[in-house]
């Protein structure tokens, strides 16, 4: 790996850390500033060198160090993943304001992600903001929908997080009215307005179609450990949507509706 990845994964799992916070305490409804970072478990502050991402963790063995209970293994897992997404997303995009953005959406991802999957819920406050962030980067980054012109970008923007919203809201809509129980969080449908501003329709509507099948296998191991059809789609939306920003106009091509998603998009225009 060159010295310059090496840089960016580092700098990505410090990320991570933070996004740690995040996940902590979001649901929780406190603040991600103050206070300083604490063992859950008693309470006692993380000192600066016990909290550095990975690395500590491999020293401390996994255990806080006054009261030696496990380190959740959440912690390492999204410092690296958080790294590992700095040099994917750098690497494929380039180090410019579009893999910027395209490294923050991600980073949002996998906040997303782990609190959908201890709590069920995908907080307003990573969709929202993402989606404003979104449009907002439509403007400053037309490159993004593929244009130089900041007024069509702004629209294919808008365009995307209504395609993106539209698509879930009228499939958990119709999913309500034959099981006749809620079948799609709202936020669900903010996680995919914030992606369609990003990402543009065509890749929310190649996730909507990616997401149901990462969440089969799950879905049936629920089923038969718990007896239970409810699952977090929150994560699997998440992941279709990191393969649609990679492989995304690839599985256009490969799937052989690329002609009539054109036609769509020259529509649209």
């Amino acid at each position: 790996m060159p010295i310059s990845w090496a840089v960016w994964f580092a700098l990505g799992a410090c990320v991570g850390s933070f996004l740690n916070v995040c996940i902590w305490r979001l649901p929780r409804e406190q603040s991600i500033v103050r206070p300083r970072s604490r063992c859950p478990q008693c309470s006692r502050l993380i000192a600066w060198y016990d909290n550095v991402p990975l690395i500590s963790y491999v020293l401390l063995q996994g255990r806080c160090r006054h009261c030696r209970r496990r380190i959740h293994w959440r912690y390492p897992v999204v410092e690296g993943v958080s790294g590992l997404a700095s040099v994917a997303v750098f690497h494929r995009f380039g180090v410019g304001l579009v893999g910027a953005v395209y490294l923050f959406f991600v980073w949002a991802l996998i906040v997303v992600s782990f609190i959908d999957l201890e709590h069920r819920i995908i907080p307003a406050e990573i969709t929202v903001i993402g989606l404003m962030g979104g449009v907002v980067a439509s403007i400053v980054a037309p490159q993004l929908h593929e244009t130089d012109q900041v007024f069509v970008s702004l629209i294919r923007s808008t365009h995307g997080a209504l395609v993106g919203a539209g698509l879930l809201y009228v499939t958990g809509t119709i999913g309500t009215l034959v099981f006749r129980k809620e079948a799609m969080g709202l936020g669900d449908v903010d996680l995919f307005a914030m992606a369609g501003s990003i990402l543009g329709w065509k890749l929310v509507t190649v996730t909507f179609f990616i997401a149901p099948v990462l969440a089969v296998l799950p879905g049936v191991v629920v089923l038969i450990r718990k007896k239970s059809h409810e699952i977090p789609y929150g994560p699997f939306l998440s992941l279709g949507l990191v393969l649609s920003l990679f492989f995304g106009e690839w599985l256009i091509q490969m799937s052989g509706v690329e002609e009539l998603i054109s036609l769509f998009w020259t529509y649209y225009q």
